[in-house]
C-alpha cells in the first residue's frame, strides 16, 4: 500500500488522497507506469483502465479496507496515544517483543488517520503481534482510530500538555487521550496501567488492567536506578542499563518490561532488548561532536516535555548550554507557557540558555546567561557551534522549528 509516488514499489496499490495542496488522483497514471497494481481513485476523470479503481472516497475505502485486514489477519493489537514518549515507547516494546514473535509494528510516527490504516495494512498472515501508535490534537480522533484499529491491548503514556490548542486545555487532553479507555473498556479489553499515575488509575478503576510501577501493589515491579545520563533500573533482580537519556524515559522502558513479561518473553531477552535499544529521528539522540556532548531532542515539544528535559538537564555535569525552540499548537496558553519554561530555565543550574522563536523572545526574562532570538536565522547568525569547546548541550524545540539543523555544518 502507497500513498506517495516517491515511495511506491512494484505490485504497490496506490491510494490516490486529497490534502489542501495536491490532489493525488493526478498522480495515478505514474503510478501504474511506476509499477503500482492498482490506483485507487475518486476522481472519474482520472479513469486510466482496468487498473484504476473509482471509489467515492479514497480515503475511507483506506481506512475500510484496513479495518477489514486488521480483521482478517486476527493477530493482537497493542495501542498506544499518549502526550509524550510515544514512539520510543513504541520502539521499546516492538523490541521486546520481536524477541519471541513476528510484529509488526507503525513506522516512525504514521500514527494519524492515514498512518494508522497503512499500519494496518503492512501485517500480514505471519503477524504474531500488531503495536499501533496513535496520535491525536482534537476530540474523538483516538475514538475514530481504535474503531479501525479495534485493538486488544493499550496504553496511554501519559497526559501533559501538548495541542492544547486543539484538545482546548488539559482537561480536554484527558477526556480525549481517553477515549481509548472508553473504547476498551467497553469492549473489555485490557489495558496495561502505570500504577503511580493517579490519572491513568482513577480511569481504569472498572477495566481489566495489568500494571506496574515501584510498590507491591503493581502486577510487575520496575524499580528507577538512576539517570547519569543514561536510564537504569532494576526488574527482577537483573539491572537493565538503557542506553535512553533521562528520568522521563523510565516509564517507557518500564511498559516494555511489563509487556514483554505479560506475553512471556524470557526476562533475558528483556534485558538484552531494553539495552540494545538505541534511539534515532532526534529523539534523546546523544552525539558527539568535537569536544562537545549533545542531547538532541529537537524531534518535538511541549511544556511538559520542555519541563522534564530541562530538569534532567540540570543533572549532568559540565559546562551547560540550552537551545530551545518554541513549542507549538498551545493556543491562548502558548504566551504563559513559554514564560513558564523561560522562567524555569533560567532558576535552574545551566551555563547559557538560548531562547529561539517568536513566542520565546515575547517572554520576559532577566538573566545575563538568557539570549532571545525571534527567528532561526537570527540566532543562527549569532551562533556557531565550532566555537564552543568542551561542553554539553540540550537542543530542544517543535518540530516546526527543526532545530537540528544548528548541527550541519556551515
Amino acid at each position: 500500500m502507497c500513498t506517495d509516488t516517491r515511495k511506491l514499489q512494484e505490485n504497490d496499490i496506490f491510494f490516490a488522497l486529497k490534502g489542501d495542496n495536491f490532489n493525488g488522483n493526478t498522480y495515478a497514471k505514474k503510478a501504474l507506469e511506476l509499477g503500482a497494481k492498482y490506483a485507487i481513485i475518486d476522481d472519474e476523470t482520472c479513469v486510466i483502465n482496468s487498473k484504476t479503481i473509482l471509489v467515492e472516497d479514497t480515503l475511507k475505502t483506506l481506512q475500510n479496507l484496513a479495518s477489514f485486514h486488521r480483521l482478517y489477519i486476527g493477530a493482537p493489537i497493542i495501542a498506544l496515544t499518549g502526550s509524550n514518549g510515544k514512539t520510543t515507547t513504541k520502539e521499546l516494546i516492538n523490541t521486546v517483543l520481536s524477541k519471541k514473535y513476528n510484529t509488526t509494528a507503525t513506522i516512525g510516527n504514521l500514527n494519524n488517520h492515514i498512518g494508522v490504516p497503512l499500519t494496518l495494512l503492512s501485517m500480514t498472515t505471519d503477524t504474531e503481534i500488531g503495536i499501533v501508535e496513535m496520535g491525536a490534537n482534537h476530540q474523538k480522533e483516538i475514538d475514530f482510530l481504535c474503531a479501525i484499529a479495534k485493538p486488544d491491548y493499550g496504553y496511554i503514556t501519559n497526559f501533559g500538555k501538548a495541542h492544547l490548542e486543539g484538545f482546548g486545555g488539559i482537561e480536554g487532553v484527558i477526556k480525549g487521550k481517553s477515549e481509548m479507555y472508553d473504547y476498551l473498556i467497553s469492549n473489555q479489553k485490557n489495558i496495561f496501567v502505570n500504577i503511580n499515575d493517579s490519572i491513568q488509575v482513577e480511569k481504569t478503576k472498572n477495566a481489566k488492567i495489568f500494571t506496574f510501577g515501584n510498590t507491591s501493589e503493581a502486577n510487575i515491579i520496575v524499580n528507577f536506578t538512576e539517570a547519569k545520563p543514561f536510564v537504569k533500573c532494576l526488574y527482577h533482580n537483573l539491572e537493565i542499563k538503557s542506553q535512553l537519556i533521562g528520568d522521563y524515559n523510565f516509564n517507557n522502558i518500564a511498559i516494555a518490561i511489563t509487556i514483554g513479561n505479560y506475553f512471556k518473553v524470557t526476562n533475558s531477552d528483556i534485558k538484552i532488548a531494553v539495552e540494545s535499544y538505541l534511539p534515532t529521528n532526534n529523539r534523546s539522540q546523544i552525539i558527539q561532536k568535537n569536544t562537545n556532548k549533545i542531547i538532541l531532542d529537537a524531534y518535538n515539544a511541549n511544556p511538559t516535555s520542555m519541563n522534564a528535559a530541562l530538569l534532567n538537564f540540570e543533572k549532568q555535569s559540565g559546562y551547560k548550554i540550552a537551545i530551545l525552540g518554541d513549542m507549538f499548537e498551545l493556543g491562548n496558553e502558548a504566551k504563559q507557557e513559554h514564560q513558564n519554561i523561560s522562567n524555569l530555565a533560567v532558576s535552574l543550574n545551566i551555563d547559557k540558555i538560548i531562547f529561539v522563536g517568536e513566542n520565546f523572545h515575547e517572554s520576559k526574562i532577566k538573566s545575563n546567561k538568557a539570549s532571545q532570538f525571534k527567528t532561526y536565522t537570527d540566532f543562527k547568525t549569532h551562533f556557531n557551534l565550532s566555537k564552543i569547546d568542551n561542553a554539553i548541550l540540550l537542543i530542544k524545540g517543535s518540530r516546526g522549528m527543526a532545530l537540528e539543523r544548528v548541527l550541519k555544518p556551515e
